[in-house]
């Protein structure tokens, strides 16, 4: 794709979720959701092959089924309201459908079966916007109905969420789908607060988005897209093989790692909420997430790689990928932990 209709389509992206984020109009909030899906079908189809075309095509599909709820859940509003405000409280009909719709934009289980397919189905670089910045817009209307969602409905599918995105990745060689069944859990952890704590939703998602940006540029450096290329990477790049493997301890919500300041925060506010059963099975999912990217850490940085003298003559070239991002993606993924307590204020 040249660099001009690049910068067009990414532009129509960034300003289609900004238009949702900013809307007042429930039919603006819509629009911006339909220039979203049109813009970032060229950006799946980027590397064009029939994969990516299958990936672009179930995406595609999917997001106008939710799309056609989400109308259906605002006319609904409008026939009992008599009005298109996005602050008016929901209608308990409408609201379900359009919780239903939004849980099918960001791959909530049950509707979680798209993520892996079209992650796996398109490259590196568009499967990191798919998992970051696809999930910003229909968070943020989640965020503004919040008060107004049926909250059974919300930790049905929270609950089932962290428990697919955890068995679904344990038997995965593939990275992509391993990074697409580790969103749906996050999401997952995002909708069980998103009732008690939209502001706690917020938090999530941004340690969610920079560990996320951060390990899938860590594989677009190493040009890694299965565990068994990765198992290499300590005989290129051994301090970046090191780094993947503190990432996916964060990934995984261990402390002393950025990764475990929403885990942490979520229990505790489900706890004083007065729910036991909810965290506590959070907490024990979360030990099936742990346990994929222990055994990714285990095969990038903890086994030494079969390998002949004549193999590493390739691996004397020079680095010609750009890593400015990198170091301080690195450190907020990994040592925002202190920070605690001012983002416990937040709250």
């Amino acid at each position: 794709m040249k660099p001009p209709i690049f910068i067009i389509i990414m532009l129509t992206v960034i300003s289609g979720t900004m238009i949702v984020m900013t809307a007042s109009h429930w039919l603006m909030v819509w629009i911006g959701f339909e220039m979203n899906l049109l813009a970032i079908i060229p950006i799946l189809m980027k590397k064009y092959n029939p994969r990516a075309t299958e990936a672009a095509t179930k995406y595609f599909l999917t997001q106008a089924t939710a799309s056609m709820l989400l109308m259906m859940g605002i006319i609904i509003n409008l026939l009992h309201s008599e009005q298109w405000t996005v602050s008016k409280d929901l209608n308990p009909m409408a609201s379900i459908v359009m919780t239903t719709a939004l849980a099918m934009k960001l791959g909530l289980a049950p509707f979680h079966f798209w993520v892996p397919e079209v992650t796996q189905g398109i490259s590196m670089s568009s499967g990191l916007i798919l998992l970051t910045w696809q999930k910003i817009a229909p968070l943020s209307i989640l965020y503004q109905i919040s008060p107004t969602i049926n909250p059974n409905l919300l930790l049905t599918m929270a609950t089932m969420s962290v428990m697919i995105g955890g068995w679904g990745g344990l038997n995965q060689t593939q990275l992509r789908k391993i990074m697409a069944y580790s969103s749906i859990a996050h999401m997952g952890w995002m909708a069980a607060i998103m009732m008690y704590s939209p502001t706690m939703m917020i938090l999530n998602l941004t340690i969610y988005i920079t560990m996320t940006l951060t390990t899938f540029m860590l594989f677009m450096y190493n040009s890694t897209t299965t565990t068994s290329s990765l198992s290499q990477t300590w005989n290129k790049t051994p301090l970046i093989t090191s780094f993947i493997l503190v990432l996916m301890m964060s990934l995984g919500g261990l402390p002393p790692l950025s990764g475990f300041i929403p885990k942490w925060m979520i229990i505790q506010e489900l706890t004083k909420n007065e729910m036991i059963m909810m965290p506590t099975l959070l907490a024990m999912t979360a030990l099936l997430n742990l346990y994929f990217y222990m055994r990714l850490t285990y095969t990038t940085a903890l086994t030494m790689f079969p390998s002949n003298n004549c193999m590493k003559m390739k691996w004397r070239f020079e680095r010609t990928k750009k890593t400015i991002l990198l170091p301080p993606l690195i450190v907020m993924s990994t040592m925002l932990l202190p920070l605690t307590p001012m983002l416990s204020i937040l709250d």
